[in-house]
């Protein structure tokens, strides 16, 4: 079954910014492979020069005392809500087991200081199935920065995901302008009327959309009413241009859009129903209004979104 911390975002994801910066090993599959975005791939019978190869991070057969161990630095430092430690088609090969610790590192440390940070143990020592997703929750709503995953003793592990809500350092932001709409920022879709194609939160991930499905798409809407979902910004703030991006949606693209601000249960329009274009990047500059701490986007009556990015400067 599917745990509910995973709808939320993956902090450690490559496409976020996420490094797997250090391992104690990577003989047989690269330790590189653990947070990359999509599900594992595998074609039996496909051998090079370190055997069978496996989308995923092996080690070596351990032969003395010790484990295995592999340190994450998160794309977006954040709230870890749960994990998932994936061992798919890793089958007589994977660690019996695994944990999980985690740090708050300030600025840019190396391998080396991480080695000799203080870290906290979020995921206890699991037992381990092969060819399997393990969804454990984490308690823990410190922020952190890094994390590391220990197999016990050794073997393969296919992804590592750190669902949680990003807590940037924004202090670098003071007095300037930024997407406060943005994962990255510490932007968060909390409500949506339908993902039936597409998560929600892909419309704030960092970049371009890189084909359809990597935005928000509903399903066709039959009866009345209109799609919509509410981003909670990344602080209070004011937003001055919205972008409005249906690239790569041709077919399916909103016939309009509207934004509203919401700010202590009240409701600011701050861009009335307007038309969009398929596969276009639209830009909006929006009139001066108060600090809000959450958006909602209207999308009429249905479709889909590439990327909504909402430009201004927190209160």
């Amino acid at each position: 079954m599917t745990a509910a911390f995973t709808s939320l975002p993956d902090l450690a994801l490559r496409t976020l910014g996420g490094s797997v910066v250090a391992a104690s090993d990577e003989s047989f599959a690269g330790r590189e492979n653990l947070i990359r975005p999509g599900r594992p791939a595998f074609q039996a019978g496909t051998f090079g020069g370190k055997g069978q190869v496996y989308d995923g991070w092996e080690t070596r057969r351990r032969r003395e005392p010790g484990h295995d161990w592999a340190i994450v630095r998160l794309g977006v430092p954040g709230v870890v809500h749960g994990v998932v430690i994936d061992t798919a088609w890793f089958t007589g090969n994977y660690p019996p087991h695994a944990s999980v610790d985690a740090t708050a590192a300030d600025g840019h440390p190396s391998p080396a200081e991480l080695e000799r940070a203080a870290w906290t143990e979020i995921v206890p020592r699991t037992a381990l199935r092969g060819d399997a997703e393990h969804h454990v929750p984490v308690t823990d709503r410190r922020r952190y920065t890094h994390v590391r995953l220990n197999a016990y003793p050794d073997g393969g592990i296919a992804r590592l995901r750190v669902h949680g809500e990003a807590r940037p350092d924004l202090s670098a932001y003071d007095g300037l302008g930024l997407d406060l709409a943005a994962l990255q920022n510490g932007g968060l879709v909390t409500a949506c009327s339908d993902e039936f194609y597409s998560a929600p939160n892909n419309v704030i991930a960092p970049g371009l959309a890189r084909h359809q499905a990597d935005g928000w798409e509903t399903a066709r809407r039959r009866g009345g009413g209109n799609d919509w979902l509410v981003i909670r910004l990344a602080g209070p703030g004011v937003v001055r241009l919205a972008e409005i991006d249906t690239t790569h949606l041709i077919h399916n693209a909103p016939a309009a859009v509207a934004l509203t601000g919401l700010t202590d249960g009240r409701q600011i329009e701050l861009l009335p129903r307007t038309r969009l274009q398929p596969d276009t990047l639209h830009r909006f500059r929006l009139p001066p209004a108060e600090p809000v701490t959450h958006v909602r986007v209207d999308i009429y009556p249905d479709g889909g979104l590439a990327r909504v990015r909402l430009h201004g400067h927190l209160a």
